[in-house]
């Protein structure tokens, strides 16, 4: 860190404290060559993630429009909306730690399948319903007959088949 007194590159840390509810460190410096303190601030540096629309438009990524469509694809289904911010968690966390910066909405949309499928079957229909577009009756059913093959069928005796 330059010393904005003298210029010098080389400082120490003196104390480091979070601001601003923990969003940046203030750390306080001191000149290894004058001696003079000075005030750093430091924060995340963050790349916003861009959603490529089908029609080829960007628009920011918005964590919340992912929630809501989850949350409107589990409505009046036994899912707690903490099961439902946790899967967004991770969708998220999935995305930033990819290298892309922009990503097509259809991987986002495959994703969130994917975390609807193993939370609640009904949702994952409803959500595959208006994400895929069915335009009729025998593309609904192709979309539920995948889930049923999917789903480990049931031996007799109780226990799963392999």
């Amino acid at each position: 860190m330059k010393c904005p007194y003298c210029g010098y590159t080389e400082s120490k840390v003196i104390d480091t404290r979070p601001a601003d509810e923990g969003e940046r460190i203030r750390r306080r410096r001191e000149c290894l060559r004058c001696e003079k303190r000075f005030t750093t601030y430091e924060l995340i540096e963050t790349t916003p993630l861009m959603v490529v629309k089908r029609d080829g438009s960007r628009e920011v990524f918005d964590r919340d429009k992912l929630l809501g469509g989850m949350i409107k694809s589990c409505e009046k289904r036994p899912v707690a909306f903490s099961v439902l911010e946790d899967a967004v968690a991770d969708i998220v966390t999935q995305l930033q730690n990819g290298l892309e910066r922009e990503i097509p909405s259809a991987r986002i949309g495959e994703l969130c399948m994917e975390k609807l499928r193993g939370i609640d079957q009904v949702a994952y229909v409803r959500f595959a319903s208006v994400y895929r577009q069915f335009q009729d009756v025998n593309s609904f059913f192709e979309e539920l007959q995948r889930l049923r093959e999917a789903i480990p069928k049931e031996v007799p005796g109780g226990t799963e088949g392999k």
